[in-house]
């Protein structure tokens, strides 16, 4: 697929979606994060600030926060496809995440229906 712009540009502009998305489920953004892109796949390495209130449960009742976790990935996952596709003009094909409550750690995979190109 044709991006619009450079695959810098393009870059940029997904971080910036994935960070304001983070911004508003859970009014902060993140403290770090890499970017790779590889074909049709991007790839988001990121580090996360837990919720306090979550961390506080974690040590109590770690069921109950990963069920939070689950779900507000889902939503979130949901929420940075919708903003791909229309913001970029992206066809996502679908959106993997997993996130480490311990180390604040996530990884994001995106799989695009075609390869990106240069714009």
């Amino acid at each position: 697929m044709k991006a619009k712009g450079s695959i810098g540009y393009l870059k940029q502009e997904i971080i910036k979606i994935y960070n304001s998305i983070n911004q508003e489920i859970f009014g902060i953004g993140i403290r770090s994060q890499r970017l790779e892109v590889a074909g049709d796949k991007v790839y988001i390495f990121a580090t996360h600030k837990r919720i306090p209130a979550l961390k506080i449960l974690d040590e109590t009742n770690r069921s109950l926060t990963a069920s939070v976790d689950a779900a507000v990935m889902d939503a979130n996952k949901k929420m940075l496809k919708q903003k791909l596709e229309e913001t970029l003009g992206l066809q996502v094909l679908t959106v993997l995440k997993d996130y480490d409550p311990v180390t604040e750690f996530s990884a994001t995979i995106i799989v695009l229906e075609h390869p990106l190109e240069e714009g």
